[in-house]
């Protein structure tokens, strides 16, 4: 019998084995602990009654009881482990028996369950959905491969026209990303700062293989985009399709024009205004989704200023214009021309009706409908009386007897774009441990020593309206002196008006230089000023240095130049006759005598011959003809008297004789004073 170990129970149970094998004891309970333990065992709710009666019937069953002797502690753990031995026992002797191999005396069989009943329809089940699912791989790869098949076979194709490769080329010019199973791209301007509400999310997909299918493109000799594949004039097929929003459909402009007496004065517009059909390229497809987008978002930024703004005569919004006065009876229009090409379309927010050959376009505005008008009168831009007429079209709406100015269209550019270049471009700090977005004239603020008021002005900015209410105020300003120049170059053909125009000019500031000089003379004197042109006022720098500023009214420039023709005209006048040997007796630039100009005044010059027999009186005035004398020595009248019997007397000069030089012979002014001069010298 083998021998059999016994170990004592630990008096304390075990709390936790460590992961090395040590194990942690309960502490054993202190005597409070104890006699708390005790206490529980106690019934309170019974009385001592009853523990008595019980008492009595436990010591009358011990005294039934025969005497027994006390069992030993661990009697039921030897029991407990004889059974289990025994069972051991009986266990090696079955697998002694059964081991040897082949078995004699006995053998092992395995017990079996009962076998569940089959179910055909869920293996049928089962077998479908696995066949199905091979059948719809295999059908896939060959729809692959006959569309392979059929692009490498097709007569228009065009190599490298694949799907991938027009996917990374969109790609590489816009924003990307997938969304499950959907290939989706961003048309806004979030990432340059904007806050429109508009998501401008459009769709990539593989186009179809129909030949009447949205894949269908033709394109022609400069009719690609700059990013899109430059191909020949023929018909080709995309592998994209680009599904843009239908509010960003079509095209949209921002149109500009300059109002006075419901007259057109200048006008410009911000952006093309092409059409865009179904069979577009989706480079051009996408930009001018992109350009309607931003169309909206300027127009949306204009409106909210001009109804937040608070000039001396307010703005005024209504639908998709805004109007602004930038001078006395001239106003400002700034409207939004948006149409998707369909006629009649609902949910646009203007129509543009495109002219024929021979006549201009209308220029529709709409809020709801297609066909509502909201920009008239001021929308109207061409029509019958158009017809024929010159000039350069405003967006494709035909011929117009106003040109377009490119430089305002150019200043527009440059002050919309700018709004999000000041976005993310912020000035470097100086020095490197100061706070991001301090400009150069905030950190000279403190050396300068500005005060509070040249603070708070360096802090102001100027609203995107009214930057470009500055740009037009300078631009009107601008055509108008332009027109008071060039009119007057027109009208006098002696002295010359030459002109010559700044090309390094800012949108609120340029300036010009007019030269003022006598043809064939131009050695002799050249008149030069420099007239500097702002938003409100113009700025003159005369020949002789003196600064005079004027008003926007085009009459103040007018009656300058003219003064200074005149005084061209005596200048020159006099330097000819020190060239030829005569003599200037007296010149007055502001004569009190004579005819009242209605504006400066005249100016006299008067010349004496060699010899000193002949003299030349000369009065020019800004608004009078030129008119000359001529006097000679001695007199033809004369005669002796009692009263006057020098003969010397006679050599006092004649009375005035007036010359009518504009039948004399000559090309312009001066020429004519110098023959006078040579026949009076003879």
């Amino acid at each position: 019998m083998a021998d059999i170990r016994l170990e004592v129970p630990a008096e304390n149970s075990v709390l936790e084995v460590l992961y090395d094998g040590s194990e942690l004891h309960q502490q054993p309970p202190s005597m409070s602990e104890h006699l708390t333990q005790l206490a529980r065992k106690i019934d309170f709710a019974t009385d001592g009654e009853e523990i008595k009666e019980e008492k009595k019937e436990e010591e009358e069953e011990e005294e039934k009881q025969p005497f027994q002797q006390p069992h030993w502690p661990l009697e039921e753990v030897r029991n407990k482990i004889r059974q289990a031995l025994t069972e051991v026992s009986v266990l090696h002797d079955l697998l002694a028996v059964v081991k040897p191999k082949p078995p004699q005396y006995m053998v092992l069989d395995p017990v079996q369950a009962d076998p569940p009943e089959p179910k055909a329809y869920i293996q049928f089940l089962s077998l479908k959905k696995s066949l199905q699912a091979a059948g719809t791989i295999l059908l896939n790869g060959a729809e692959r491969l006959r569309t392979s098949q059929a692009e490498m076979g097709r007569p228009g194709r065009v190599v490298g026209q694949d799907f991938h490769i027009e996917l990374l080329r969109l790609r590489q010019n816009w924003r990307l990303k997938k969304v499950g199973s959907t290939i989706l791209g961003d048309l806004s301007y979030r990432s340059a700062g904007s806050m429109y509400r508009h998501s401008g999310i459009f769709e990539v997909s593989k186009a179809d293989d129909g030949p009447g299918g949205p894949g269908i493109l033709s394109i022609g000799s400069g009719g690609a985009s700059p990013v899109a594949p430059q191909l020949g004039p023929r018909a080709i097929q995309s592998s994209l399709r680009v599904t843009v929003p239908t509010e960003l459909t079509g095209s949209a402009y921002i149109f500009v024009c300059i109002k006075k007496d419901e007259e057109d004065i200048c006008s410009a517009q911000l952006t093309s205004s092409d059409f865009v059909s179904g069979e577009t390229h989706w480079q051009q497809k996408l930009e001018k989704a992109q350009n309607v987008l931003f169309c909206k978002e300027l127009f949306s930024q204009l409106a909210r200023e001009a109804v937040k703004l608070t000039p001396s005569i307010p703005h005024l919004v209504v639908g998709n214009q805004i109007t602004a006065t930038i001078f006395p009876g001239i106003h400002l229009l700034v409207g939004l021309c948006h149409s998707d090409g369909k006629n009649g379309q609902k949910g646009g927010s203007g129509v543009l009706v495109p002219g024929n050959s021979g006549t201009g376009g209308v220029v529709v505005g709409g809020n709801n409908h297609g066909s509502t008008t909201n920009m008239a009168p001021t929308s109207v831009m061409a029509g019958a009386s158009m017809a024929g007429a010159p000039g350069v079209g405003l967006g494709g709406l035909g011929p117009s007897k106003y040109k377009h100015e490119h430089d305002l269209e150019h200043s527009l550019h440059q002050l919309l774009h700018r709004v999000y270049h000041h976005s993310f471009q912020h000035p470097l700090p100086h020095p490197v441990y100061a706070y991001m977005g301090m400009s150069k004239r905030r950190r000279a603020a403190g050396p300068e020593g500005m005060d509070k008021t040249q603070l708070v002005n360096m802090m102001k900015e100027q609203t995107l309206l009214e930057q470009i209410i500055r740009q037009v105020q300078h631009n009107f300003l601008r055509l108008r002196t332009m027109y008071v120049i060039d009119q007057l170059a027109a009208e006098f053909k002696d002295p010359l008006i030459v002109s010559h125009w700044n090309a390094f000019n800012s949108p609120t500031r340029s300036c010009v230089k007019i030269n003022i000089a006598t043809q064939g003379y131009d050695s002799v004197l050249r008149t030069k000023l420099v007239i500097h042109i702002s938003e409100r006022s113009l700025k003159c720098i005369c020949r002789d240095g003196k600064i005079m500023t004027m008003s926007f009214e085009p009459q103040e420039l007018r009656n300058l130049i003219l003064c200074q023709i005149s005084q061209h005209n005596m200048a020159a006048l006099q330097c000819l006759a020190r060239y030829t040997g005569w003599t200037v007796l007296s010149s007055e630039q502001n004569v009190g005598t004579g005819a009242i100009e209605p504006l400066g005044n005249a100016s006299t010059v008067m010349l004496a011959s060699p010899s000193g027999n002949k003299v030349i009186g000369v009065h020019s005035g800004p608004h009078q003809r030129v008119s000359v004398m001529v006097s000679s020595s001695p007199r033809p009248d004369f005669y002796p008297s009692t009263v006057v019997s020098g003969q010397r007397w006679e050599n006092l000069g004649a009375s005035w004789q007036e010359v009518r030089h504009d039948r004399m012979e000559g090309r312009n002014f001066l020429n004519k004073m110098e023959l006078l001069m040579a026949a009076l010298t003879a």
